[in-house]
């Protein structure tokens, strides 16, 4: 009689825990469908509000991640609940104890709530985008997601730097409107200025005609300063955003072939040696 209880109660054991893994298994394959089903509803529900209202595509990202980052908070929530009512854990305990958990750390998380609410309204107040070239915490770089903790900015160098919203106290967007491209270009003071200046809006009228990322320019202001041995010459145009850099790096080429075929000289510092005898 022993023998089979024993047999009965190990069988039990085993359909429970067959029964348990059963749950935990669709449990996360549903999971695993409802997050993807729910990131595109999400993705192309921001795609058809950019096509209807005209928002910016910076604008639609940023919100866009900002959504999906909270779904994802939600489901996850969600979906520890459900786990926990799999296993039969205490679930109003745990909720009652993850509350007063949450009290207890609410009084030292003070910088956390900073976060949140900086973040609040550098998004209510539309300051930065995702895509947008900004300076903020003494970071340069590209804004890849505006979080309610963090905002995410990718360096030049390629670093990607997670900022703290609180520590965002200004921000200089550089993408608001167009960009200006800046060229110092020297001749040496043997050379005909007002040859060179010529010169150098002829190409200067003919880069504006073959690109479109130039939206104003470029011109030869004029004599910007005198050197050692040089005459600065400044060029200044306007630019789509993010593009002043290509522009400038073409500029500074076609500027220099034109001077050279032209012959006028670019001058560069030179050492002189004396022997002493």
């Amino acid at each position: 009689m022993d023998q089979w209880t024993s047999y009965l109660t190990e069988g039990a054991f085993l359909t429970a825990v067959l029964l348990v893994i059963g749950q935990l298994f669709i449990a996360i394959i549903a999971f695993l469908i409802v997050r993807a089903i729910g990131r595109r509803i999400i993705s192309s529900g921001f795609e058809r509000m950019q096509a209807q209202k005209n928002m910016t595509h910076g604008r639609m990202k940023t919100l866009e991640k900002l959504t999906l980052n909270i779904f994802s908070y939600i489901l996850i929530f969600v979906f520890v609940t459900i786990i926990a009512g799999i296993f039969e854990l205490p679930i109003g305990g745990l909720i009652a104890g993850a509350g007063v958990v949450g009290l207890a750390i609410g009084f030292g998380a003070q910088g956390l709530v900073s976060d949140v609410v900086t973040g609040f309204f550098l998004l209510l107040e539309k300051q930065i985008d995702v895509d947008d070239y900004v300076t903020a915490a003494g970071i340069d770089g590209v804004v890849e997601e505006v979080g309610l903790r963090t905002t995410q900015i990718r360096g030049f160098d390629g670093t990607l730097h997670f900022v703290p919203n609180r520590e965002i106290s200004s921000v200089s967007n550089h993408s608001r409107g167009n960009m200006r491209a800046l060229i110092d270009m020297s001749i040496s003071y043997d050379d005909n200025i007002d040859e060179a200046i010529a010169i150098m809006q002829s190409v200067c009228d003919k880069i504006a005609l073959e690109d479109e990322t130039i939206k104003e320019g470029p011109n030869v202001i004029g004599v910007q300063g005198l050197g050692d041995s040089d005459v600065v010459i400044r060029v200044i145009a306007k630019t789509e955003n993010m593009m002043q850099w290509a522009v400038e790096r073409k500029l500074r080429k076609e500027l220099k072939e034109a001077l050279d075929a032209n012959n006028i000289e670019i001058p560069y510092p030179h050492q002189v040696y004396i022997e002493k005898k």
